[in-house]
């Protein structure tokens, strides 16, 4: 779980642009790209080919999996078919999504291809489509899916339609790909609309990291992919630097930090959610422990609201050093710091707190 990607349009960029692309999200480890046969224009079939390929091999170098979107006018300029996709293994690709479906029974042969090419479905659909394909009896370890990106503001899907879906995929045992959305300046995707390119509707114009680690909190989803080309370096590295399985909260701070607060927000143990949660906050009492023998003088002692960070002071005897995330607003008696709050954008995450969930902070 936890994959990372990018995806390339080369029909709107260069080659060498491409590579360098794809050898710097390499760097970060990024393990997948998406890329799209659905506008290759009037080029011929070994023109398509070759140019395809030099960058696949490019991204296998890098140690990247390549799967190409197609439709049925792409079957038909490179001579393929649901029981020949020998021209996508000219291309040394890895896999072929498929934007527009056959009829079950078609997307099932495929999966007995001789190429050995995965066949991705689009996971954002009616979940009766995929359910069809499973009933014909597919090579369940080449079906894999992913989710639509929508270029267009507010057309992205609803968060209780992602999740839908993806149960539904889950219960076929099936891997899940969805996109986020780069904020880079001068990003582009297939389409001459670009608002952003995400799959869910609430993370348009939200930090990339965001982005990410929602996703990986629903734990439903293997691969998050940057749908728009170029995210910078910084996107990608903050990307990479996300944790899959750890819940990782953005925290706005409040105060400065003393030398022990600091220590005790990063603490190297890892914060884990007691398994008796309360409905008020939840715990990491580990540090009251480690750091027992240390003072935590007072400050910023103001009410509490949904979304605080707090770190219990010196007020609180034997429960000193204990950081919390608070559930529900409630009076604060002095003996609780607040050192940050989860900004709003992020409060969605606190929905994925479980007992014995470990769980981070990143400073935003």
């Amino acid at each position: 779980m936890g994959r990372l990607g990018i995806s390339l349009y080369p029909e709107h960029s260069t080659p060498e642009r491409d590579k360098e692309y794809i050898r710097l999200a390499g760097k970060y480890g990024f393990q997948r790209i998406f890329t799209c046969l659905l506008s290759v224009g009037n080029k011929d079939k070994e023109e398509i080919i070759n140019e395809f390929r030099d960058m696949i091999d490019t991204a296998h170098e890098s140690g990247m999996e390549v799967i190409l979107d197609v439709a049925p006018p792409v079957f038909d300029a490179l001579g393929a078919s649901y029981d020949n996709l020998a021209p996508f293994q000219e291309m040394h690709a890895d896999g072929i999504r498929l934007d527009v479906g056959f009829d079950g029974m078609k997307e099932a042969a495929m999966s007995y291809n001789q190429e050995g090419l995965k066949i991705e479905l689009n996971a954002s659909t009616d979940p009766s489509y995929v359910a069809n394909i499973m009933n014909h009896h597919p090579v369940p370890e080449r079906i894999i899916t992913c989710h639509n990106f929508y270029p267009q503001k507010y057309t992205g899907i609803s968060l209780e339609h992602f999740d839908f879906c993806n149960k539904e995929m889950k219960k076929h045992g099936l891997k899940v790909a969805a996109f986020v959305s780069s904020n880079n300046e001068g990003t582009f995707g297939p389409w001459p609309v670009n608002e952003g390119l995400c799959t869910l509707e609430m993370h348009r114009g939200l930090p990339i990291d965001a982005q990410v680690r929602h996703m990986l909190a629903t734990r439903m989803v293997d691969d998050v992919i940057i749908a728009n080309a170029y995210a910078s370096e910084k996107e990608l590295k903050a990307c990479a630097s996300v944790t899959p399985g750890k819940l990782m909260f953005g925290l706005c701070l409040e105060k400065e930090l003393t030398e022990i607060e600091r220590e005790i927000l990063y603490f190297d143990r890892q914060h884990v959610i007691r398994g008796d949660i309360s409905e008020y906050m939840i715990r990491s009492t580990w540090p009251r422990v480690s750091f027992a023998d240390k003072s935590v003088p007072p400050a910023n002692t103001r009410d509490l609201k949904r979304g605080d960070v707090v770190i219990l002071n010196d007020g609180y005897s034997r429960y000193k050093g204990e950081l919390h995330v608070v559930l529900k607003d409630m009076p604060n008696d002095g003996r609780k710091n607040v050192i940050g709050h989860i900004p709003d954008y992020e409060m969605v995450l606190l929905n994925y707190i479980a007992p014995w969930k470990i769980f981070g902070f990143i400073e935003v």
